[in-house]
């Protein structure tokens, strides 16, 4: 007699039904064809005429290596890497472009707009990606004593990630050989605490400003004086920024300096005094930064963002959203303005006129949207608000949008290089990502447990790192908004960060004063 197998007990039926509940069902291709038009988004041209693509095959890789043919660049070696963005109807309202997912929804956003439109051309620009790629950092490759109080600042040359300088609350500033991990100068002279350090765009110059009212430039390799102390500001120095390279005179930079005195001094480094001072601010002028289209750009207290002509000091606009302190603003140009000719490549031009060139063309093309040279501002306040701007519009004190979302302060605002992402860091715990197009939220990156001092992005723009007083720093995926690195070291509060302009390494400075320097 055959064996009879006995039925399935209940609970054999049980996890059998949770199976097939757990089994997600296959995803419908979606059918038909797309026409889809490419347009450069610098110059508004159209790349090659529109093309018919299955919607099947209508994914990033695909897209990519159909844009490079358009191009001519079929040899794999020349291609280029392409983010799209889907572009609304010419009479839609302005921001109202879309960025494209990687892969995963791309052929049903596409599909969709297809269906929406009369004629089913779907219009795509091609946003090329960074042709190099920064590595996480993951380690700490030096953490460094030296300094007798909490760390205020900290940067990295322009040139490359082996020379830093950092800002204390001993009243010193020392530069950093990061290849080593050890001090190369220190930088003697101030009275009160040096809350602000700056490198110029070639390098070879550190400016530094302090409680005790004054500015001081040193060289960036051996540390020594240049000159003497900048005086005339009458209260602690706040901020510095340098005039970007491909608009000094030639062998003249200039500094521009804002103080709790409610003004902003712009310095002539090289007979070190004061050509110009902006005075309107009722309040501390908490941030300053000097733009590539000819304007600087101030945060106060006093509720107000002012714009001012750099040539003569005039003020050209002001902006007065805010409903609490600003504590910052960034450009949408900051990397470049900060490297001015220097980029990843490491090569310098010869001579000087070549250098000029090249920050200007790197300037031109990181600012020009749709054949425009658009250089766009975000301010972060107390209000808990973020305001996006664009001072060479028809309209510049209207802002583009209104960020709401943080729940407590707004500390910090970062641009990415590519200009396509904000990053906001707040006293609620959060790092938001938000369209530096639209100023549309993209995610909130959740990780840390107190308030968050500072972020920055990598130079591909890809990552993004944040740094709090939770006693660390982490490192972010941009596209998936999932924490990609976590970096416990520091015993206090992180104030100070900044991530080299080359990617290869991330300073961070703080209360527990040790400077600690991170790489892949």
């Amino acid at each position: 007699m055959a064996t009879v197998v006995p039925p399935p007990s209940k609970r054999q039926k049980t996890a059998a039904a949770a199976i097939t509940r757990e089994q997600q069902q296959p995803q419908a291709k979606p059918q038909g064809d797309v026409r889809l038009h490419f347009v450069d988004p610098a110059t508004g041209r159209s790349i090659g005429p529109p093309i018919v693509v299955p919607l099947a095959r209508a994914n990033t890789r695909n897209l990519n290596i159909l844009v490079n043919s358009l191009q001519g660049q079929e040899d794999a070696n020349d291609r280029v890497r392409y983010r799209f963005v889907l572009q609304a109807d010419p009479d839609a309202p302005t921001g109202s472009d879309q960025a494209l997912p990687t892969d995963s929804d791309l052929a049903d956003i596409i599909g969709k707009q297809a269906a929406a439109g009369a004629e089913a051309t779907v219009t795509l620009q091609p946003i090329p990606e960074a042709v190099f790629r920064v590595k996480a950092v993951s380690r700490c490759s030096a953490a460094i004593s030296g300094h007798g109080q909490a760390i205020l600042a900290i940067q990295f040359s322009p040139v490359d990630s082996s020379r830093m300088v950092s800002g204390s609350g001993d009243n010193h500033a020392r530069i950093w050989d990061c290849e080593t991990g050890t001090p190369l100068a220190t930088l003697k002279g101030h009275t009160g605490w040096v809350g602000a350090c700056s490198y110029s765009p070639e390098g070879d110059i550190i400016a530094t400003g302090s409680q005790d009212k004054t500015v001081r430039l040193w060289e960036s390799k051996k540390g020594k004086p240049v000159g003497h102390p900048m005086t005339g500001h009458t209260r602690n120095v706040m901020a510095l920024s340098w005039e970007p390279y491909h608009l000094q005179a030639p062998g003249r930079p200039r500094l521009a300096s804002a103080s709790k005195d409610m003004t902003v001094r712009i310095w002539d480094t090289t007979s070190q005094r004061a050509d110009i001072v902006l005075s309107g601010h009722k309040a501390c002028v908490s941030c300053v930064k000097w733009g590539g289209t000819g304007f600087i750009y101030t945060a106060s207290h006093d509720r107000t963002v002012r714009v001012w002509n750099a040539s003569d000091g005039t003020l050209a606009h002001n902006l007065a959203q805010h409903a609490h302190w600003v504590n910052h603003l960034a450009l949408s140009t900051d990397l470049v303005l900060r490297t001015a000719y220097h980029d990843h490549t490491g090569k310098v031009p010869p001579t000087p006129e070549a250098k000029l060139a090249k920050a200007k063309q790197r300037f031109t093309d990181a600012a020009t949207i749709a054949g425009e040279v658009v250089e766009k501002l975000v301010t972060a306040s107390d209000d808990c608000t973020i305001f996006l701007w664009d001072p060479s519009s028809t309209k510049p004190t209207k802002p583009l949008a209104r960020l709401a979302g943080h729940q407590k302060q707004v500390n910090h605002v970062s641009f990415s290089p590519d200009g396509l992402y904000i990053a906001s860091a707040g006293f609620d715990n959060h790092v938001k990502l938000w369209a530096a197009r639209d100023g549309k939220f993209i995610s909130t990156l959740r990780g840390h447990v107190a308030a968050v001092y500072q972020c920055c992005f990598s130079a591909d723009s890809r990552l993004l790192v944040s740094a709090s007083k939770d006693t660390t720093c982490k490192v972010w995926d941009v596209r998936s908004g999932k924490l990609k690195e976590d970096l416990p070291g520091h015993k206090d509060e992180v104030y100070a960060l900044d991530w080299s302009a080359d990617g290869e390494r991330v300073g961070s400075g703080g209360k527990d004063k040790q400077v600690r320097i991170w790489r892949h």
